[in-house]
């Protein structure tokens, strides 16, 4: 592995150990060229996939994208890093168990959409706001008519 500080080719593995919900292998690494530390992550990859957007254009699956995204739909929410981590982890072996080489924006959209419904209703409404491309405050309201309807797994108590 290339150090990320130096570029150098030799580093050294000091402790390796799976990940909570092991789906990776979480590295810690040492470059005795330059003395820094940094971490790696390994994970199984069953098959490459290819997003299919919007005009037919193609790009790689990236699961980054996925997990920052729920962040971002999350950030200042009462919902633990490992918890978006482990619903991430999730949706990509869900996309990869469908055996689809070429997967939908939108099918992606659909999944990240039902984790963070379970996670935090705040977090999915601001995800659905840019997935959805809400407009106007209507577009709001009927969503949040919508929200209503369904049930969700985790309720928070005392706010």
């Amino acid at each position: 592995m290339r150090c990320p500080f130096c570029a150098c080719e030799e580093t050294q593995v000091k402790d390796s150990r799976p990940t909570e919900d092991n789906s990776a292998i979480r590295r810690r690494r040492f470059c005795p060229s330059c003395d820094e530390r940094f971490t790696t992550f390994e994970r199984v990859q069953l098959r490459e996939m290819t997003v299919l957007k919007s005009g037919n254009r193609k790009q790689p699956f990236d699961r980054d994208k996925v997990f920052k995204s729920m962040q971002i739909a999350l950030r200042k929410r009462p919902v633990e890093l490992e918890q978006i981590e482990k619903a991430a982890n999730q949706i990509v072996r869900q996309l990869e168990s469908a055996g689809e080489a070429e997967i939908p924006s939108a099918t992606i959209g659909e999944y990240v959409m039902r984790a963070l419904v379970q996670l935090d209703q705040v977090g999915y409404i601001r995800y659905a706001s840019v997935y959805k491309d809400f407009c106007q405050p209507q577009d709001f309201n009927a969503f949040l008519g919508e929200l209503k309807e369904l049930p969700t797994t985790k309720k928070r108590s005392g706010a």
